[in-house]
């Protein structure tokens, strides 16, 4: 019941964030990441999809080596960051399904981890090419596609290891 309210609430804002950016005639720019660790730490993938009024307009992963999930979810922030940043967008919504980063980034919570606070300051910076970064908690059902590409990324690297192994020449 609580999940459906918040899920609700979610929907409902995203909605009144698009018709008030249609009705000033541009379409917000939304950023779906999720980072994915198999073990924690353990092989490691960031999945991103970016949408324009509801369009998706890209999408991107990446393994990144052996990490927390923690780690992999900053990272795709960071690099989330470093793509919107090319579009020219002067504002953005971050929805991600990681609670941690979401009252991370909205003050809610501090940062305890030496390594996230590394990363956390990468992101303060990478923030000021926008004129606002708005983020949102999204329930993991409703970040199925960043979560997928992030797994993705993982994926392919496992098989990037074990395929060499296979196709040996005798």
């Amino acid at each position: 019941e609580k999940a459906c309210w918040v899920r609700t609430r979610i929907l409902i804002h995203i909605f009144y964030k698009l018709v008030l950016e249609y009705a000033l005639g541009k379409l917000m720019l939304t950023i779906n990441i999720d980072g994915a660790s198999r073990g924690n730490p353990g092989l490691s993938g960031i999945g991103i999809v970016i949408s324009r009024g509801g369009q998706k307009i890209s999408e991107y992963n990446e393994f990144v080596g052996s990490t927390t999930n923690n780690i992999a979810e900053y990272t795709a922030l960071k690099k989330a960051l470093k793509i919107a940043s090319t579009l020219k967008d002067e504002e953005i919504t971050v929805l991600s399904d990681s609670e941690l980063v979401v009252k991370q980034r909205n003050h809610s919570y501090k940062v305890r981890s030496k390594q996230l606070k590394i990363i956390f300051r990468e992101i303060n910076n990478l923030e000021k090419y926008f004129r606002s970064v708005s983020y949102l908690h999204i329930p993991r059902e409703l970040n199925r596609e960043a979560d997928s590409l992030a797994n993705r990324a993982i994926d392919d690297h496992i098989l990037n290891i074990e395929e060499p192994k296979n196709n040996r020449q005798l």
